[in-house]
C-alpha cells in the first residue's frame, strides 16, 4: 500500500505546495482523520501549519513524526512571532537533522524522520489530555481556556436562570457553562457543539448525562437537531487564527437566531468593547442587558 500524504492545517498557498490527495488531519477542521489514532509509519509526507502553543505544537510535531514512516519528509510552518523561531530547535530535540529557511514572516521546516526519533513520548504525554487537579474536568493544551476559568464563562454561569427545554451550548469547550446548565431539571435535551474536536472529547467525559450530545462541528454550519430551541448559550469567540475577527461572534449570533424557535432565548457573554448590540437588534424582538462589568457584558435576547 503506497504511504498517504498528510496536511495538518491551512498553510499559505504561497507558502507550500500541497498535494491534491493530501489528507487532513488537523483537529480544528470537522471531519478531518485524527493524528492520534493512525497506524504509525502511514505517511510518506506531512506539511503543516503549526501551532502557536509550545506544548500544543511539540504534540502535533510528536505525532506527525509518529505517523510518518522512516524516512518519510515533514514539512512545517509557522509565523516567526507564533512559534516560527523554536521550529528547528524543537525538531532537532526531536533527533531531526533540520532545513529550513525564512519567507513571508514565517519560517520553515523541513526534515525527513529518523529511525528512532528521542522525546517523542514524553511530547505526546505532555500535550495530551490530562485530568486537570486545578480544574477538576479533563482538558488539553490547545482547547480554548484549557488551564484556566474563562472569567466570560464564569460570569454567565454566575447569572444563568434555570433554564428549560431543549437548547444547545455553541462553541462548549470542555462543558463548563454545559454542566451548570444541565443542573436545571426542566432542560430536556442539551447540544454541545465545538468546531475543536479535542473540546468535545474532553467534554464527553466531563458531561455526564444522558440529555447531553456532542457534535464536533462549525456552529456556522447547518446541523441537524439545531434547530426549533428553546435557548441557546455561549461564550461566543472572536479570535480567528489568533487574530481579532468580530464576524465570527456575529456569525454565532446569527445562527443562533436562526436555531431558537418564537420565543426562544439566547444568553450571550461578550466583552465589553465589542458591538453586538446593532447587529442583534434586527435578529430578536427583545434584547435585555443582564449586567455589565468593566471586561464583559452578558444580553438576554428573546426570538
Amino acid at each position: 500500500m503506497t504511504a498517504m500524504a498528510g496536511l495538518y492545517g491551512t498553510p499559505p498557498a504561497d507558502l507550500v505546495d500541497v498535494p491534491r490527495d493530501a489528507v487532513q488531519f488537523s483537529p480544528l477542521m470537522p471531519g478531518a482523520a485524527s493524528l492520534e489514532t493512525i497506524a504509525p509509519g502511514s505517511l510518506a509526507t506531512l506539511i503543516m501549519l503549526a501551532p502557536p502553543g509550545t506544548l500544543e505544537r511539540r504534540y502535533a510535531l510528536a505525532l506527525a513524526l509518529r505517523a510518518l514512516h522512516i524516512g518519510g519528509v515533514l514539512r512545517v510552518l509557522a509565523p516567526k512571532d507564533k512559534g516560527g523561531t523554536r521550529l528547528r530547535k524543537e525538531l532537532e530535540g526531536f533527533g531531526c537533522a533540520v532545513e529550513d529557511i525564512s519567507k513571508h514572516h514565517h519560517r520553515i521546516a523541513t526534515t525527513r524522520r529518523p529511525a528512532a526519533p528521542t522525546g517523542i513520548d514524553d511530547a505526546v504525554a505532555e500535550g495530551g489530555p490530562r485530568l486537570s487537579d486545578e480544574l477538576k474536568v479533563w482538558t488539553q493544551p490547545g482547547v480554548f481556556s484549557w488551564d484556566r476559568l474563562d472569567p466570560g464563562t464564569v460570569l454567565l454561569i454566575e447569572h444563568l436562570p434555570a433554564l428549560s427545554g431543549r437548547g444547545a451550548d455553541f462553541g462548549c469547550g470542555l462543558g463548563f457553562l454545559s454542566h451548570a446548565i444541565l443542573t436545571s431539571p426542566a432542560v430536556t435535551q442539551l447540544t454541545l457543539i465545538d468546531i475543536d474536536r479535542r473540546a468535545v472529547e474532553c467534554a464527553q467525559h466531563n458531561i455526564a448525562d444522558a440529555r447531553a450530545a456532542f457534535v464536533w462541528g462549525d456552529v456556522r454550519d447547518d446541523h441537524a437537531g439545531l434547530a426549533n430551541l428553546d435557548f441557546v448559550v455561549m461564550n461566543a469567540p472572536f479570535h480567528d487564527a489568533g487574530k481579532e475577527q468580530r464576524g465570527l461572534a456575529l456569525r454565532f449570533v446569527q445562527r443562533a437566531a436562526e436555531s431558537l424557535r418564537k420565543g426562544g432565548t439566547c444568553l450571550m457573554v461578550a466583552n465589553r468593547h465589542l458591538p453586538y448590540e446593532a447587529a442583534m437588534t434586527p435578529l430578536f424582538k427583545h434584547i435585555v442587558p443582564v449586567i455589565e462589568t468593566p471586561g464583559y457584558k452578558i444580553f438576554e435576547a428573546r426570538k
